[in-house]
């Protein structure tokens, strides 16, 4: 017995939904004869007989073409455009003007006040399929542009949500204000660029009376900078640096983070200051890699910037980041800053500096130190004319009252 033959049905894929053209005529005749040519080319076509009810319609259906008469009574088709571009919601719509005048200066007039194209009512059948098939292909084009950018739209309020949440994660990073040990107070502020940005800083106890400090800045922003930001805060954790470094010497610190946090591929970096405070012995030392973001405001009113010329981390491992060494008292203040703060711009594009943020600190005088650290920040925000840095900014300031 022979085997049967297997006749296999073709697939066929889901026939799509035919484009739509609104054609708006107050001739009933001409209108049903234009209707007729279209629905033969395969359109779904519907009709609206005046300009009102034609706007009417376009709100309600959204044809892809509409198809307009330029005389009608009430609001001619010009008008009719001038209303549409006008509407945030109907202004990419594709109309195709359809006029008996085909003057020059009366088809400048048609597209001066909105018309995409012109059709004469004496067109051949031809005309009118080319010009039609020429509408549709430009509002296609613009349909996908449009679901392209809403597509867009809802991935970047994606992105911001997973900004917001990573940012939230960032911030229990960072150390809270207050007192750190008896007699030391800190106070801080943070102002990311974007919804995350690449400062980070914290306080390393080493015991009651000797504590770390360090604030650093990895290139660029946004996720990437943030994350890498975070990796360096665990190298920089007490018990890590006991392990890989075996002191608590700025300058060692940074010598091993150099060697552990090479450039990545895309270049990217860090910039770091890292302090020592030795409480009992009333001395500071410190040790920077790229940052010049660290000073100390003496009792007396002197500020002495702790800036040290050198490569920040990771551009050639055999680097050696030396150590200096300050005398600190009772009442003077350190301050750690990102360089977002001083090197903000005003409109015109002049840095606020770092003299005009020594005079903001001095103008403070013993004023509490949440209240500078608030009051800084403010006049910076003052100095450019707007509440959103272009870079990021960091700022902590310790009150040594010991």
């Amino acid at each position: 017995m022979p085997t049967p033959v297997k006749v296999s049905t073709p697939r066929t894929a889901e026939t799509p939904a035919p484009q739509t053209v609104l054609v708006v005529d107050d001739e009933p005749t001409a209108r049903m004869v234009l209707a007729t040519r279209l629905k033969r080319l395969g359109y779904r076509v519907i009709e609206a007989g005046d300009g009102k009810a034609g706007i009417e319609m376009l709100r309600r259906e959204r044809p892809d073409l509409t198809i307009l008469d330029w005389m009608m009574p009430e609001m001619d088709g010009p008008s009719f455009c001038e209303l549409v571009r006008r509407d945030p919601e109907l202004l990419s719509s594709q109309i195709l003007m359809m006029t008996s005048h085909d003057q020059p200066e009366q088809i400048a007039e048609g597209l001066a006040r909105g018309a995409d194209d012109f059709l004469s009512k004496a067109a051949s059948k031809y005309e009118v399929t080319a010009r039609v098939q020429a509408g549709m292909r430009t509002a296609t084009l613009i349909r996908r542009l449009e679901d392209v950018t809403e597509e867009m739209r809802t991935k970047q309020e994606a992105l911001e949500r997973e900004l917001q949440s990573a940012a939230r994660y960032v911030e229990t990073l960072l150390p809270a204000s207050g007192t750190v040990v008896p007699g030391v107070q800190m106070v801080r502020a943070y102002r990311p660029s974007l919804t995350l940005g690449g400062d980070l800083f914290n306080i390393v106890q080493w015991s009651d009376d000797f504590l770390g400090l360090y604030l650093l800045d990895a290139s660029g922003h946004g996720v990437s900078p943030a994350l890498r930001s975070a990796s360096i805060s665990t190298f920089l954790r007490r018990d890590s640096l006991l392990h890989h470094v075996g002191s608590n010497d700025p300058g060692a610190v940074l010598t091993e983070a150099n060697k552990q946090f090479p450039l990545t591929e895309n270049g990217h970096y860090f910039t770091i200051v890292f302090v020592s405070l030795d409480l009992r012995c009333r001395m500071l030392s410190y040790a920077t890699a790229g940052h010049n973001g660290v000073f100390l405001h003496r009792r007396s009113g002197e500020i002495c910037w702790m800036a040290q010329p050198n490569l920040p981390l990771g551009f050639d491992s055999s680097t050696t980041y030396v150590t200096g060494e300050l005398p600190i008292i009772p009442g003077d203040r350190l301050y750690l800053l990102s360089d977002g703060l001083y090197e903000v711009p005003n409109p015109s594009g002049e840095l606020w500096g770092q003299a005009r943020l020594d005079a903001t600190i001095r103008g403070f005088g013993e004023r509490p130190l949440a209240e500078v650290v608030s009051g800084t920040i403010a006049e910076a925000v003052r100095w450019q004319g707007h509440e959103q840095f272009p870079d990021d900014v960091a700022l902590m300031g310790v009150e040594i009252a010991l």
